[in-house]
């Protein structure tokens, strides 16, 4: 794998998701799929809210919420990704921006109700300075609910991957494996209180649906973090 500290990893990620992009909303990847109750159980109502959704991708969140009564700015560093996100109904509704999580992003500081982060985790190189940068941003009393494969997953052998389907290639954009205690460690370290852990496996029914995800019955694939912005 090319060294994590070498920009070069980040374009490689980019370039990956450049790539899935096309197909990432119906390749019928189970993680996504598994993920997204759970994190707006999470959130709750979102309506009013001042919403910054980092790796959005291609909207999974941001479109919804922003239906939803949310004022949402959406992040991503992939083009391609976002492409696909502006293609949405509703994403009129949404600020989209160009713009890699590893560089403090270009807003004030306490501008944002709600941080919202699904399934990057495993993209960033320097964690600790991800849930900075995310309290940063956060009010007083702000929240961040914030998913990711459970590291759990990489004693399998898994991480973020797809069939590229002009190739037939399995292509891999790039993953680090943070452990479970560096994952919980980086928002307390920054500041957060952390509210709620969410360690979720798919069970026989789910896997019906998504048969990628037999294999994984009963394994914990997903992680989901829901911490608050104290008062400074």
């Amino acid at each position: 794998m090319t060294d994590p500290t070498n920009l070069e990893f980040t374009s490689l990620i980019r370039a990956g998701y450049d790539r899935w992009a096309l197909v990432y909303d119906h390749d019928a990847n189970p993680l996504p799929a598994l993920e997204e109750p759970f994190v707006l159980d999470a959130i709750g109502p979102p309506a009013g809210l001042t919403v910054l959704d980092l790796g959005c991708g291609t909207g999974r969140h941001s479109v919804r919420l922003a239906q939803a009564g949310a004022n949402v700015t959406a992040v991503d560093f992939s083009e391609g990704m976002l492409a696909e996100a502006r293609r949405k109904p509703g994403a009129d509704r949404v600020r989209f921006l160009v713009h890699d999580l590893h560089d403090p992003l270009p807003m004030r500081g306490e501008s944002f109700d709600l941080v919202v982060s699904g399934l990057v985790l495993e993209h960033l190189r320097n964690l600790p300075g991800f849930f900075r940068e995310v309290r940063r941003l956060l009010r007083p009393g702000g929240r961040a609910v914030i998913s990711g494969m459970h590291p759990a997953m990489f004693l399998r052998g898994s991480q973020a991957r797809f069939t590229d389907p002009d190739s037939g290639q399995i292509v891999q954009p790039g993953s680090l494996a943070h452990s479970f205690g560096e994952i919980v460690l980086a928002p307390l370290r920054a500041g957060f209180r952390i509210d709620h852990i969410g360690e979720h496996a798919p069970d026989a029914a789910f896997a019906a649906r998504y048969p990628r995800a037999e294999k994984y019955v009963g394994w914990p694939m997903l992680l989901v973090l829901a911490v608050s912005a104290a008062s400074r």
